[in-house]
């Protein structure tokens, strides 16, 4: 039986990323911020039949609650076959009348830069890192990261792009900070049998989009396509099927 880890999968993308997986035989381990939250959503899949599921407390931003897990894994499983990096945050604001705080270039604070970078570019690192290991002792390892298009430099500086006006400079370059790391350990692996791929799930309806957007089915099936790669599948690609639904979906970096 294949296993995986999906960081911040108690709900949401990570959530029905699990769920779709164990429905292909994975065993999960479902991580989450908050162990209570985690034992919950584990519970909602088993009342659904998908037993071979169990929460692992894992913050992507401290490096203790990372080993910690780490360790806790390693004790049940020799070897881990997949790591969904879904764990990120936004680090919009809301004003007084509950209006989003524009991410501007010019006024954003460095405070703001240093929360989303922790989670959405130090923590898949951090995680990865951590893991490593154990994803080598897998004869067919797969890193996912959850990206965005909008971390696409060459996409957000074409005005035809479908979210040219949606800026928002510390989520955007977060991604696209995530973007780079997943080249890079892509090209660091390409010799091995990792496959290593930056995917973006579209705009969904998850608490992260404040319900608006499609199907969470659909973003995590976007996913997890990326989970059950072949050996003559992609590596070190950035896909976006919303942006690009023809083909593969591959779209520039």
């Amino acid at each position: 039986m294949k296993t995986v880890l999906i960081t911040g999968a108690n709900k949401g993308i990570g959530f029905e990323s699990a769920r779709q997986l164990l429905q292909n035989g994975f065993r999960v381990f479902l991580g989450t911020r908050d162990l209570k939250n985690g034992l919950n959503a584990a519970e909602q899949l088993k009342a659904d039949g998908l037993v071979n599921v169990e929460a692992v407390q894992i913050d992507v931003t401290s490096q203790e609650s990372v080993n910690a897990a780490r360790k806790e894994i390693g004790s049940k499983v020799g070897a881990l076959d997949v790591l969904i990096n879904n764990a990120g945050i936004s680090g919009i604001d809301l004003d007084s009348n509950g209006q989003m705080v524009p991410q501007t270039a010019v006024d954003t604070e460095i405070a703001i830069y240093q929360k989303v970078y922790d989670t959405n570019v130090y923590g898949p690192a951090r995680v990865t890192k951590a893991f490593i290991d154990l994803l080598h002792h897998s004869p067919e390892p797969r890193i996912v990261n959850l990206s965005s298009s909008q971390g696409s430099l060459t996409l957000h500086s074409d005005p035809n792009y479908l979210y040219y006006h949606v800026k928002g400079v510390v989520y955007l370059s977060s991604k696209a900070a995530l973007n780079m790391y997943t080249v890079n350990l892509a090209y660091e692996l390409r010799d091995t049998a990792f496959k290593v791929n930056a995917v973006s799930p579209g705009f969904t309806a998850t608490d992260f989009t404040g319900k608006n957007g499609g199907s969470i089915e659909v973003a995590a099936k976007r996913v997890i396509k990326y989970a059950l790669i072949g050996q003559d599948g992609p590596t070190g690609k950035l896909f976006c099927e919303e942006t690009n639904p023809d083909g593969i979906g591959e779209i520039p970096w």
